[in-house]
């Protein structure tokens, strides 16, 4: 059974829902994207990429982070992916969750690497060639349309999930010396050339906060439960 751009009727639910909560400025892209669709298959390609670097830039400025106006789309999802928690508060302590996490992440972003290299290649406003190019049809930017609709919407959603959510309280490194002493046992000191020595406590609070506060959970556990043994022995020797 042949395609038609008449059988693409395609709406952007996850991107429609992040206009909704606030993200209004993307709305005309979004509806310039669902019509490309079946209209325009080379500009679908163009605002994708456009679209979800836009979700990308206001998440970030959102959440107090910086960006370069020179970032690229690969660039930006990092940054996203480093100032929003992705996984969900009942989980954070989870090793298991957080690695499969990552690998859907990873997932996300070889499809971001795809958008671009398509819009690139293909591209309403791609680059220029010697001389002309087969083009993509519809169904092909329906995918893109697709991947970059999902994108933005699990994006978005977990962002203001966790603006929505109570504050935590503010992690700070010097709280927590035998936490930091006990994981400055388990590493090597970090050398960087001629630079002195870097404790690994504090190069992984610097660079990731949230692994961080997994780890200090796990370690946190793992006291408790060594301790729990010896309180119940002293509670039973005092009611002897």
């Amino acid at each position: 059974m042949t395609v038609t751009a008449n059988d693409l009727v395609f709406i952007m639910h996850g991107a429609r829902t992040a206009v909704a909560d606030g993200m209004l400025h993307i709305e005309e892209q979004v509806k310039a994207l669902e019509l490309a669709v079946a209209q325009n298959a080379g500009l679908a390609f163009d605002l994708a990429k456009t679209l979800v670097e836009s979700a990308c830039k206001t998440i970030i400025t959102e959440r107090g982070s910086l960006f370069d106006k020179d970032d690229d789309l690969p660039k930006l999802f990092k940054i996203v992916s480093n100032c929003v928690p992705f996984l969900p508060v009942a989980l954070a302590g989870d090793t298991g969750a957080r690695r499969s996490l990552q690998q859907t992440l990873s997932g996300l972003n070889t499809a971001l690497q795809g958008v671009c290299e398509l819009r690139n290649a293909f591209g309403f406003a791609s680059h220029g060639s010697e001389g002309p190019r087969p083009v993509m049809e519809d169904i092909q930017a329906l995918l893109v349309a697709q991947a970059a609709d999902a994108i933005i919407g699990f994006l978005y959603r977990v962002h203001r999930q966790d603006l929505s959510r109570p504050k935590t309280i503010q992690l700070t490194y010097n709280d927590n010396p035998d936490f930091n002493d006990w994981l400055d046992e388990q590493c090597q000191e970090v050398h960087i050339l001629s630079l002195p020595p870097y404790r690994p406590s504090d190069v992984l609070y610097s660079v990731d906060q949230e692994a961080y506060r997994d780890l200090m959970a796990d370690y946190q556990a793992e006291v408790e439960a060594e301790n729990q043994p010896e309180e119940a022995d002293q509670g039973g020797g005092a009611a002897l």
